[in-house]
C-alpha cells in the first residue's frame, strides 16, 4: 500500500487545495483507491469546488470529507483559522456508504446501512457523520444487530453549533445531514485504537442496585460511600481533578479476571443524591456489572494514548480526537498528532476535531467524548 497526506493553512481556498493535492499527488500518484478530506470551517462555503478540484486533479477511486472546527495534518493541529487536510491512499477496493434518516410515526427509518456476510472476515465502517441529523448511537445498535463483526471508527462533523452548517462529502455529492463512509477489506486496517484519556482510581465494584442510570449500592454499600472511601485514601492532586470532573468507567467485557485501561467505557458522573447515597452516571446502570470510579486530566490522557498505541504499527493512520482536547486540555498544540504521527514512522496522518468520536471498546461500537479514535493502516 501506498499513503499520503498533506495540509495547507493558505486563506485562500484555491491556493490551499491546489498545495494539498499536489503534495499527495507526489506522495501517491493518480487514482489511489480512498481519499479523505477535512475542512475547517472558513473553507465550509467551498468545499463542493474543493472537492471537486480533489476528484479531478487525484482521480480518487472514493472521496469522503467533513467539515470540521480544527484538523490534523503529519504531526500538526491547526485549531483557529483556515485549514485543508487531504489523505489518501493505495488501499484497495472499498465500498462507499451513505446514511440517511426518515422520521416515521414518532420513530425514524434508516436507510444505506451495510450488511456484513456471517461467513465473511470482519471489515471496518470509516464513518463521518453530522451530529444533529442522525441518531448515532441508534446507528450502532442497528449495525451492530445487522453487522455484529463490523468495526466502526470515525467522528462527528464540528464546524456548525446546528442543524445545516455542517458539510459532508461522498464522491461528487456533498451533504449536509445524516452520515458518509466507506467499508474498508478485511486486511486493510492493522489496528484501531480509542483512548478515552482517563486513568482508573481506587478499585473495580460490582453494581449490587440499580434504576436506569442511577446506581444505589456497589458491592452492598451506598454508592456515594463507596466513593466517598476512595476520595478520602487520594492524594491531594487526585482530589482536585475529582472536584473538576468525575467519570465512570463501565467494564465491557465481565468474563476478564482483571481491568485496565481499554476495558472500560467512560462515561460522566452526573450527579449524587447526598441523602439517598445514590450516584447518577452518563449511561444505564446494569446490576451485576463492573464499574471504576476514573479521573481524566492533560497528563493522563498522555500517558493513556502513550499506552494504547505501544506495540502498534502502521504507515498510516486517520484520526478523530475531540474538540475538547488539543491546547484546550494540553496547554500545548499539536499533542495528538504528533504522538500518532511518531508511531506511524512519520508516515501520512491526518484527521478532525470531532463533536463525538466513534470507535471499538472491547467487541462492540461507541459514541465517545474527550476521546482520541486512531486507525491505522500497514502494508
Amino acid at each position: 500500500m501506498t499513503f499520503g497526506a498533506a495540509i495547507s493553512e493558505h486563506p485562500l481556498a484555491t491556493q490551499a487545495t491546489g498545495e494539498v493535492v499536489g503534495q499527495v499527488l507526489e506522495q501517491v500518484g493518480e487514482a489511489p483507491d480512498l481519499a479523505v478530506l477535512f475542512v475547517t470551517p472558513p473553507h465550509v462555503g467551498l468545499m463542493a469546488e474543493i472537492a471537486e478540484t480533489v476528484r479531478t486533479v487525484l482521480r480518487p477511486g472514493t472521496l469522503i470529507g467533513a467539515a470540521a472546527s480544527s484538523v490534523l495534518g503529519g504531526p500538526r493541529e491547526v485549531e483557529e483559522g483556515p485549514a485543508i487536510s487531504l489523505w489518501a491512499g493505495r488501499v484497495g477496493p472499498v465500498e462507499p456508504v451513505r446514511l440517511e434518516t426518515q422520521r416515521l410515526n414518532g420513530g425514524w427509518a434508516l436507510t444505506g446501512l451495510p450488511a456484513q456476510d456471517d461467513d465473511a472476515p470482519p471489515r471496518t465502517l470509516l464513518l463521518l457523520t453530522d451530529p444533529f441529523t442522525i441518531p448515532v448511537d441508534g446507528v450502532l445498535d442497528r449495525l451492530r444487530a445487522k453487522a455484529p463483526g463490523l468495526k466502526v471508527i470515525g467522528g462527528m462533523a464540528s464546524a456548525a453549533r446546528g442543524p445545516g452548517g455542517n458539510r459532508l462529502v461522498l464522491d461528487d455529492a456533498v451533504h449536509d445531514s445524516g452520515a458518509v463512509g466507506v467499508l474498508l477489506g478485511p486486511t486493510v486496517v492493522s489496528g484501531t485504537v480509542v483512548s478515552q484519556g482517563c486513568r482508573p482510581v481506587g478499585q473495580a465494584y460490582v453494581v449490587t442496585r440499580a434504576t436506569d442510570n442511577v446506581i444505589h449500592d456497589l458491592a452492598g454499600v451506598p454508592a456515594l460511600d463507596r466513593l466517598r472511601e476512595i476520595v478520602g485514601a487520594m492524594g491531594a492532586g487526585d482530589r482536585a481533578l475529582v472536584q473538576e470532573g468525575l467519570h465512570v468507567g463501565q467494564v465491557i467485557d465481565e468474563q476478564r479476571d482483571t481491568f485496565g485501561r481499554g476495558d472500560f467505557l467512560v462515561r460522566n458522573v452526573m450527579g449524587a443524591d447526598a441523602e439517598a447515597g445514590d450516584i447518577a452516571i452518563g449511561a444505564v446502570a446494569e446490576v451485576g456489572s463492573t464499574i471504576q470510579f476514573h479521573v481524566r486530566d492533560a497528563a493522563s490522557a498522555d500517558e493513556d494514548l502513550r499506552h494504547l498505541l505501544a506495540g502498534q504499527h502502521g504507515r498510516a493512520a486517520l484520526v478523530f480526537t475531540c474538540n475538547g482536547r488539543g491546547s484546550h486540555l494540553f496547554g500545548e498544540p499539536d499533542h495528538d498528532a504528533r504522538l500518532v504521527h511518531d508511531q506511524v514512522s512519520r508516515g501520512a496522518v491526518a484527521g478532525m476535531s470531532c463533536a463525538g468520536e466513534l470507535g471499538p471498546i472491547g467487541s462492540r461500537n461507541f459514541v465517545h467524548t474527550f476521546t482520541a479514535s486512531v486507525v491505522l493502516f500497514d502494508d
